[in-house]
């Protein structure tokens, strides 16, 4: 995301996904068709924040760079320079792992 500058509006987040291992444990190798796409990620950008009802502006818990773990279904696959991404809303994730 060097080349353009993108930044969520409100309580989204911006999510690249972290592929998964292509092997399991037990060394059986995974084909492409087969596998399902990652439900881990790295969150590269955040919005500012969804208001409440008095209008304050409420800041998000994640930050970019967190490790983050989300659902299956969740968020909008983007192309942004070539780099798939997701964007969703903050309550889609259900964790920061670290």
């Amino acid at each position: 995301m060097a080349k353009t500058k993108f930044r969520p509006l409100h309580d989204r987040v911006v999510v690249r996904r972290i592929d998964a291992s292509e092997k399991t444990k037990g060394g059986i190798i995974i084909p492409d068709t087969a596998k399902e796409k990652p439900q881990e990620g790295e969150v590269v950008a955040v919005g500012p924040g969804a208001r409440d009802e008095a209008g304050k502006l409420v800041p998000l818990d994640v930050k970019a760079g967190n490790r983050v773990l989300f659902g299956k279904w969740s968020g909008t696959d983007v192309k942004i320079d070539g780099e798939e991404l997701l964007i969703m809303k903050e309550s889609d994730i259900m964790g920061i792992i670290g």
